[in-house]
């Protein structure tokens, strides 16, 4: 198999580009265009597991850039797709559609554990490629003025659980076990992992 100096990254995630960044591989965007409903690939089962829907969204993600990548015409290299979910017992949290939905995920999770679960998903030609990632977070319990506070920075929308650990939030964070990278959206130990199976130089 031949090695490939880049990837193509399916997120628009300034994070995960900056992981890769810091893995030292070369990636370049392949992001949907407007005729396509991205979001809507992010919708649930009904009773269906965290791992179970971090594991299919990712999936499907890869399966539309791949299918991105073909009718494009560009040059042959892996793919990189990966998605991010919080969970608080059985619930998952995704991305907040109002600053009210964010304030009341913040509340739940103020002074509780919650798992984030990554799956990273690579797609060379026919070969698939995937890992999940499951990290614990503990949040100290959080007063009601910096969590509303918290919400009129801007900073929780578009973020799984309304919250990035690399931001103002880490304040709260009194305990990680797992994956700091995992948490943030990129997994590193697992993607690099990944990226070596399909021959990618960094």
């Amino acid at each position: 198999m031949r090695a490939y100096s880049f990837v193509y990254l399916a997120s628009q995630s300034p994070r995960r580009s900056q992981l890769l960044d810091q893995l030292g591989v070369a990636h370049q965007p392949l992001l949907p265009g407007p005729q396509e409903d991205a979001e809507a690939l992010e919708v649930g089962l009904p009773a269906e597991g965290a791992e179970a829907y971090v594991q299919r969204v990712t999936g499907l993600k890869l399966q539309a850039a791949l299918k991105r990548l073909r009718s494009r015409g560009l040059p042959m290299a892996p793919v990189l797709c990966a998605d991010t979910t919080v969970v608080l017992g059985q619930r998952i949290l995704g991305k907040p559609g109002s600053d009210e939905e964010a304030l009341a995920m913040l509340r739940a999770l103020s002074g509780r554990t919650h798992r984030v679960l990554t799956a990273v998903a690579v797609g060379l030609g026919r070969r698939r490629y995937a890992a999940l990632s499951v990290s614990r977070v503990r949040f100290e319990p959080i007063a009601m003025d910096a969590l509303m506070n918290y919400v009129d920075s801007g900073e929780p929308r578009g973020k799984a659980g309304a919250y990035g650990i690399q931001g103002r939030a880490a304040a709260w964070i009194s305990r990680i076990e797992g994956s700091y990278s995992g948490i943030m959206g990129l997994p590193l130990h697992e993607t690099a992992a990944l990226l070596r199976a399909c021959r990618v130089a960094f």
